[in-house]
């Protein structure tokens, strides 16, 4: 069997671990002795084995003269679990294959090194791009700081959210809500404005049971961790009376001022850079890359989500249209400065379109240079 065949099992070994990882990466290896799979494994959660030693626990033995493929460079420093590359060299691996290089600076590079100092064979950059894509978070903190920030918007086929009284519950059917679950499932955070809270009082939790089938096998409810709810609150206007507040999980406020209403002990104030008011999206964005945020989904309203696009700062556009119309009346998926040329519109690419129950859902990623907004009032 060829090296593509081994390392797209590696890759969807990897895939296994996009709900409990972060903020570590998604990793799959996968050992192979004279054409067959000694050993596979994938890290599974923080602080747990890493992919490399669940296939070496499962080889024993068989792990001499075997080939390693990994998605990720292994690891040299003992962190939480010992160095992946010194139980690789003493397992008497002989060949390894990685995906691509890890550009964490406590690894970028030297994994290989030191694999190739031991006298391995090492190649590296089969399905580059697919193992990109399974790490896109943690690979773009690495890189700039900055968490991958998906846009999530629900709409009818004219573009509408809601009707002109506010009203938007349920545009998209059951099955796009449950869909909405898997995303949030994956992220590290869910973004939200005092606005969206006010109007619609959200949990912005995981409904566990409205998870796919395929993550109900693979990890029980006490496994699961609820992602991190961020609420951007400038005007101090959330309380503790909110649903949002009173979930599992954490809650972080940005806002400029933290007073002293009887906050549960899981709300934290997340100090950010304002500019005379303004909160700065760059600077928040930096803040939580810094406390190791991977995947952001944000869900607001048209205001915020239209200062988002603006900044350039979405890296995916998700959006679920369901096949109603609502007229002009309704208010529109995001609120973006008039423009004066076409050729200034916000331009995207599909990377995916697929049937949602009777909706459609959509993945976009910018395609054009827009004009930078840092800022925003909420």
């Amino acid at each position: 069997m060829s090296d593509e065949i081994y390392m797209a099992r590696a890759l969807e070994l990897a895939y296994r671990g996009r709900f409990t990882t972060a903020p570590n990466p998604n990793v799959g290896c996968v050992l192979v002795r004279d054409d067959s799979i000694v050993g596979e494994g994938y890290h599974q959660y923080r602080g747990g084995l890493h992919a490399e030693a669940h296939a070496l626990l499962m080889a024993g033995e068989k792990a001499r003269g075997a080939t390693a493929y990994i998605t990720l460079e292994p690891c040299t420093y003992y962190g939480c679990t010992p160095s992946c590359c010194d139980a690789l060299i003493l397992s008497g691996i002989i060949r390894v294959v990685v995906s691509m290089k890890d550009p964490n600076p406590r690894v970028s590079g030297k994994g290989i090194h030191r694999l190739q100092q031991a006298g391995l064979h090492v190649s590296e950059g089969l399905m580059a791009l697919e193992a990109e894509k399974i790490n896109c978070g943690f690979l773009k903190r690495m890189r700039k700081g900055l968490p991958w920030i998906q846009l999530k918007l629900g709409a009818s086929l004219d573009g509408k959210t809601a009707i002109a009284n506010g009203e938007s519950q349920w545009i998209t059917s059951k099955e796009s809500r449950s869909d909405v679950q898997n995303l949030r499932a994956q992220s590290s955070a869910i973004l939200t404005t005092s606005s969206t809270v006010i109007m619609d009082n959200p949990e912005l939790t995981v409904r566990y049971k409205e998870l796919d089938s395929s993550a109900l096998e693979l990890y029980p409810v006490e496994r699961f961790r609820q992602p991190i709810r961020v609420i951007i609150d400038n005007k101090n206007r959330i309380t503790p009376q909110y649903r949002i507040i009173d979930q599992p999980g954490e809650t972080w406020l940005v806002r400029t001022k933290y007073n002293q209403l009887d906050w549960p002990n899981n709300v934290k104030k997340l100090d950010v850079k304002y500019d005379e008011n303004h909160l700065n999206l760059y600077s928040m964005f930096l803040e939580l890359g810094y406390k190791e945020i991977n995947v952001i989904l944000v869900e607001s309203g048209a205001k915020f989500a239209g200062a988002l696009l603006n900044a350039q700062l979405v890296d995916e556009l998700i959006v679920y249209l369901a096949p109603k119309l609502i007229g002009d009346t309704g208010r529109s998926l995001c609120e973006i400065p008039p423009l004066k040329r076409l050729k200034d519109s916000l331009a995207f690419n599909f990377n995916h379109i697929c049937r949602i129950g009777p909706d459609i859902k959509l993945i976009l990623t910018p395609h054009i240079v827009v004009p930078n907004i840092t800022s925003v009032d909420e």
